[in-house]
């Protein structure tokens, strides 16, 4: 689990730079004023995945630091310290395990009867800002796309 946490973490930093880079150098390129609509929804797309990439790291930091105090040996470390919830010590106690999803972004914990339950390590925007973020993404790509292919597309949209 951790190992997997030390690949993907530093490539969602290196992704968010790269996407920087590309959105921001494009329009830097020709300059603000003379960029063409395609030229700025491609800039759009690469700044918003650039956040989603962001976003979905700074969940990763959270997962991550989850884990570390999970695999935690010692003193207070069982019942598994991020599956601990305030208010619910009793199903705390029944914890055997932890997995970590990766979409949509939370630590698990497993108990004793085989049910399990999102530990709240990822904060609750997290996960619905990816989304949009990833959606926007898509929608710029889409767009960018769509005026590349038609006819004329370098000309005004009618």
């Amino acid at each position: 689990m951790a190992l997997l946490l030390m690949f993907v973490i530093p490539a969602g930093l290196i992704s968010f730079c790269a996407l920087v880079g590309y959105g921001l150098g494009t329009l830097g390129r020709v300059g603000l004023r003379r960029a063409d609509r395609q030229r700025w929804l491609r800039s759009s797309a690469a700044l918003l995945g650039a956040v989603a990439a962001a976003l979905y790291t700074w969940g990763l930091l959270h997962i991550a630091g989850s884990v570390l105090d999970a695999e935690d040996g010692g003193t207070d470390s069982s019942p598994l310290r991020p599956c601990r919830t305030p208010g619910q010590w009793e199903r705390a106690l029944s914890v055997v395990d932890y997995t970590v999803d990766y979409l949509p972004l939370r630590f698990v914990c497993e108990t004793k009867d085989g049910g399990n339950y999102a530990a709240e390590s990822v904060p609750g925007y997290v996960n619905p800002a990816v989304l949009g973020f990833a959606l926007a993404t898509a929608v710029s790509l889409g767009a960018a796309a769509f005026k590349s292919e038609r006819p004329g597309g370098s000309g005004p949209a009618v």
